[in-house]
Formats: structure tokens, C-alpha cells, sequence
């Protein structure tokens, strides 16, 4: 599903654009020569990943993406809290983010002198920078040219009538999710088992009946007067007879009518 706008509005929001356990400022002013920075992570408390941090089979997919298994950490805490699982539960992080954000609401309720408004943050968008449409990807590498980097995910598929579609298009999307996560962190040999797994991947969703298509697209986020380029990943996943596909005149760039 990805994180939606308005969830990322009310955790940056709630959080005051602070690290919930070292309390530090998220978003780094600009330099004369340099762009501001954002230097937080919207972290995911219960991870979608079976070896992931706090992984619960009980936890609802839909869920994963909401507020409510959301928290706001510097990249720091982020990488703390992952590794040390037993010392930082679920149920740990969920205290943590609610006295942070009680802590910012009662700080906001004292003298602008304690901690300053924090600015609205919104993502703006560039009507040049929209894909006209999606191509289709069918290896593992062109999934990793469009998710690399990203800062967000926009995921979406046609219905499901059964389980084992639901299992194949989930399993998809969440390794996309873990690997984004953590990609930062990946050794050469371990770039190359996830393209090689995202490969498979494809293919069975290929015998299953269905096609992966994707773009990105280069955004804004905005706060205050500065701005910082925020990139988001769009990935659709269609079945093959979906109406809405067509096919491109590479020498034209225009769609031409399928037979």
C-alpha cells in the first residue's frame, strides 16, 4: 500500500520533526552551496519481512503502513532499535512514540521559546515530472533502477480472487518494502540476491497471469521556504488482460492500438 500522504503529515506533525528517543531536529537547513537535508526516517515498528525487526505473522498487512506502526527516528536510533530487537519490542516503541509526542504537544503548550513552530511539510508535485504511463518491468534490475533511493512508495494491483494471488502479490510488494528499508546496508553480493530473487518473483507473477509495471516520479517536499527533492516509486501490478495496457511506439513515444 505504501505510506500516504496524510499519514507522513501527522507523524512528522505529531512528532515535531523530532528523532522520538534523542529528541534531535529531522530536517537540516540549507548551506550556501548545498541543499537542506532530511536526515530522519519514517520507521516501521512491525516489520513486513519474516526475519524482519519484530516481524508478527498475527499483524494485519493493511495495517503495516499506518500511523499506528509508524515512528519517527534519526537514522542512528533507527539502526539501534533494528538491531536490538529484544531491548526494543513493539510494545517498547509504541510507549516511546506516545511520550515523544505527548513531550512535543506540552512543549508546543509552553513558550514559542522552548521549541519553535515546526513548519507544515507537504510533498508538491510537477506536472512535467508525472509519467504519461508505466512500463513494464521484467527483471529484477529495472525494479531497482525505479526503487533505489526512493523516498516513497506508491504500490497498487488489480482485485485478487484468490489466496494464492494474494500470497504471490503480497509476498512481491513486500520484498520491495524490506528491501528499500534496507538497501543502504547491502554488500555488493547482497544487491545481487535481490535482484536475483525479484527476478524470480517476476516470473511467477508472469505464470500467475499477471504483469508488473512501474515509474518514478521526482517530487518536492516542501517546509517552510526551503525544499529538498523527494522521489517516489510507483508500482502497479496488472493482470495481463487489464484493458488499460497498451503498447508504446518506441520512435514516437505514442501509444499505438493493440490487436
Amino acid at each position: 500500500m505504501g505510506i500516504t500522504d496524510k499519514t507522513r503529515k501527522l507523524l512528522w506533525g505529531r512528532s515535531g520533526s523530532r528523532c522520538a528517543i534523542c529528541k534531535h531536529v529531522l530536517c537540516v537547513d540549507a548551506t550556501v552551496k548545498d541543499d537542506d537535508s532530511i536526515v530522519g526516517d519514517e520507521c516501521h515498528i512491525i516489520s513486513a519481512k519474516e526475519n524482519g525487526p519484530r516481524y508478527d505473522q498475527s499483524y494485519s498487512k493493511e495495517r503495516l503502513d499506518t500511523y499506528e506502526n509508524l515512528i519517527l527516528l534519526c537514522r542512528t536510533d533507527h539502526k539501534q532499535v533494528d538491531d536490538q530487537c529484544t531491548k526494543y519490542t513493539a510494545e517498547t516503541l509504541q510507549k516511546i512514540k506516545k511520550e515523544h509526542e505527548k513531550w512535543i504537544s506540552e512543549q508546543l503548550d509552553k513558550s514559542p521559546l522552548v521549541i519553535p513552530d515546526f513548519p507544515d511539510i507537504h510533498v508538491k508535485r510537477f506536472k512535467n515530472n508525472i509519467p504519461k504511463y508505466l512500463l513494464r518491468l521484467t527483471s529484477g534490475r529495472e525494479i531497482l533502477n525505479i526503487v533505489e533511493g526512493a523516498h516513497t512508495y506508491c504500490y497498487d494491483h488489480d482485485e485478487l480472487s484468490t489466496e494464492n494471488e494474494v500470497e504471490i502479490v503480497g509476498q512481491f510488494l513486500d520484498m520491495i518494502t524490506d528491501w528499500s528499508d534496507i538497501y543502504l546496508d547491502l554488500d555488493p553480493s547482497g544487491r545481487v540476491k535481490i535482484i536475483f530473487d525479484l527476478t524470480e518473483l517476476l516470473q511467477d507473477l508472469d505464470k500467475a497471469g499477471f504483469w508488473v509495471f512501474g515509474a518514478r516520479e521526482k517530487q518536492k517536499l516542501v517546509s517552510d521556504s526551503h525544499e529538498t527533492d523527494w522521489h517516489t516509486c510507483i508500482i502497479s501490478v496488472l493482470r495481463k488482460n487489464n484493458p488499460e495496457i497498451f503498447k508504446i511506439d518506441k520512435d514516437s513515444d505514442k501509444p499505438i492500438q493493440q490487436t
